[in-house]
């Protein structure tokens, strides 16, 4: 602060307080919406949850199944659905989804981006990868219609063997401090590993007739689970969105009450030097009249 006046300072001060009262504003109503935004996604979870299980209980039930949403391809395009915020002060939440899909990717003209939020269409964009299409203004209010709209795009682009595998990026919610983004596959449909298996003498095993067979079930099923993983995607990030703005805005704040604090002392050393000069001079003066 060394070279300010004291009427600086009280602007600089007027200036902070009223970026920390933005910021503070901003902190509750990011609050607000993460707590809706949590009970949403306890909401959504079960359900594509169980799609999930239903597919892999299929998969790995029928050894010999046949099917163009599980059997694997040699992968020469790879399509990445990668889901960010629309407006940013949030911390590291969009940076840290798109550099997830760069370290992944291996090859920019063999791979394909559905971009949900307008950080990740701006920023793919401007660095020379393969934009398929862009969804913005859905990130941080999701609905089911839009998520069916980005699965039925993906699984037409899969169809047509514009690309042989799809992968999930999203940032998933483990705390309200934490969020980490993730990379799912979607397709092919993978079996599940099993780490551990369990000896028994088959008493307890069910058989499961599927009709009319599995391949039709499957073709009826997966795209409502491809549907529903990115609806719980998409509610899991705009859970994470909210608490990584609110952190980040609690930690601006933190920050300008601190600046303020540094600021106030300055303008009190400074008042208090402006005071002592004068008593100086008049005592200097009185002196010299004597």
């Amino acid at each position: 602060m060394a070279g300010m006046g004291t009427r600086d300072i009280k602007r600089k001060i007027k200036s902070v307080n009223n970026t920390r009262q933005i910021t503070k504003a901003m902190e509750l109503v990011s609050t607000a919406k993460l707590k809706r935004a949590k009970d949403r996604m306890n909401l959504t979870r079960p359900y594509f949850e169980t799609v999930l299980d239903a597919v892999h209980s299929i998969i790995e039930s029928e050894k010999s199944l046949k099917h163009d949403f599980v059997t694997k391809r040699e992968v020469r395009h790879t399509l990445y659905i990668v889901i960010t915020g629309d407006r940013g002060l949030c911390g590291g939440y969009n940076i840290n989804a798109m550099k997830a899909v760069v370290n992944d990717i291996k090859d920019k003209e063999h791979s394909l981006i559905i971009a949900i939020g307008r950080k990740a269409g701006s920023y793919f964009r401007s660095n020379g990868f393969n934009v398929y299409e862009s969804f913005e203004g859905i990130s941080e209010k999701p609905e089911f219609t839009e998520a069916q709209a980005i699965g039925n795009l993906a699984l037409t682009l899969y169809k047509q063997e514009k690309v042989d595998e799809i992968k999930f990026v999203y940032s998933k919610f483990i705390s309200t401090i934490s969020q980490e983004p993730e990379i799912l596959k979607l397709l092919p449909v993978e079996s599940r590993e099993s780490e551990e298996v369990e000896e028994d003498d088959g008493s307890d095993y069910e058989f499961i007739t599927y009709e009319p067979s599995p391949e039709e079930v499957l073709s009826f099923i997966i795209p409502k689970y491809v549907s529903s993983t990115i609806y719980g995607g998409l509610i899991e990030s705009a859970a994470a969105e909210q608490a990584a703005r609110r952190v980040a805005m609690e930690s601006a704040s933190n920050n300008a009450e601190e600046l303020i604090d540094d600021l106030t002392l300055s303008f009190n050393q400074a008042r208090q030097a402006a005071i002592t000069q004068e008593i100086t001079e008049i005592v200097g003066g009185a002196e010299a009249l004597k």
